[in-house]
């Protein structure tokens, strides 16, 4: 089973930025999907970006489209979360989790789909 280890998160006031990173270790193919998704206190868990680790096929949510962007780098097996003009309504702890199912285009909005996951870094957005 994959290992994935966020780090990047923290405190940062409204409006600002911040880039999280996956580690992913424990596997000689990589993944065939990376996903991030966050989860604020007393809130369910939510898809926030997915990509797929061959081809780099993205699907972003429309709740951060145009202000979070995902991407990896297959060559350092990480995958990325760049935040900007960030929102307290972002606050949350954010968990990357890793699929190796999947088609070269593939990427996945559920959590199930999901095999590996983080234990999360948490991102605090002031106002």
């Amino acid at each position: 089973q994959m290992q994935l280890v966020e780090s990047g998160g923290g405190l940062v006031q409204a409006g600002g930025s911040l880039r999280l990173s996956c580690a992913v270790s424990g596997t000689p193919f990589g993944p065939s999907v990376m996903g991030w998704f966050r989860q604020a206190p007393g809130k369910e868990r939510e898809f926030v970006a997915s990509i797929a680790w061959s081809s780099g096929n993205t699907h972003v949510s429309d709740s951060v489209m145009r202000r979070f962007f995902i991407s990896r780098d297959t060559h350092k097996n990480a995958a990325y979360l760049e935040m900007n003009n960030l929102k307290p309504d972002d606050s949350a702890d954010y968990y990357c989790a890793a699929a190796t199912t999947g088609s070269f285009s593939s990427w996945y909005d559920v959590a199930s789909e999901y095999e590996s996951w983080g234990q999360g870094t948490q991102v605090t957005v002031s106002s």
